[in-house]
């Protein structure tokens, strides 16, 4: 059974919402709390267990990329060959504020899991500390499950948007067939009914 493109696009925004989502939760679940560290000639090495950290941040920032560019698509996509103008379309004051609350969280969790993803990132390269008290420190704790939750909610804003998106479409292509059929019977003749 084949869906239809609205369905199609709700569930490819969510498949990746919520695989962003997973991927900040499996990045903070399997983030060490902290490197080991190791004293050398005046300066501390920390030692990293391998961990898939960054490579998780880096898959779920790529995921909410996606998902964001699929819901502004699902917005403008021409449904069943009619497109609609975006001045219709953001004439809806409920499909504008949606909008740009979804682009707003989309591009907060995707900068908080690039910020965390870069943290974690330095925290492994920059291994050599000259302070001798470092304690080899990572990535604050909960930044990824923050982030991944905001990426849910990025998902969720999107749908959202998709369903107001449908019902712009609804009324402005009700509206010009009711306008079409009003053309039509004001253009006939008065006289032809007097008789």
């Amino acid at each position: 059974m084949a869906l239809n493109q609205t369905t199609q696009f709700a569930v490819a925004t969510l498949f990746f919402g919520v695989l962003s989502f997973l991927f900040d939760v499996f990045a903070e679940l399997k983030k060490p709390p902290s490197g080991t560290p190791i004293q050398g000639k005046d300066v501390v090495i920390c030692k990293f267990p391998n961990d898939p950290t960054v490579a998780l941040g880096a898959l779920s920032t790529i995921a909410i990329i996606i998902c964001a560019v699929i819901g502004v698509l699902s917005l403008f996509f021409p449904y069943k060959g009619k497109s609609i103008p975006k001045n219709v379309l953001f004439q809806s004051t409920l499909l504008f504020v949606f909008f740009n609350v979804a682009v707003g969280v989309s591009l907060a969790g995707a900068g908080m899991t690039l910020w965390a993803t870069l943290t974690e990132a330095l925290h492994h390269i920059r291994n050599v500390h000259h302070n001798l008290e470092s304690q080899c420190p990572t990535a604050k704790t909960g930044l990824f499950g923050g982030a991944g939750f905001v990426n849910l909610d990025a998902s969720l804003f999107w749908l959202v948007c998709l369903m107001l998106t449908l019902n712009v479409r609804e009324d402005h292509f009700s509206e010009d067939e009711e306008g079409e059929s009003t053309g039509k019977y004001s253009e006939a003749a008065t006289t032809e009914f007097l008789t």
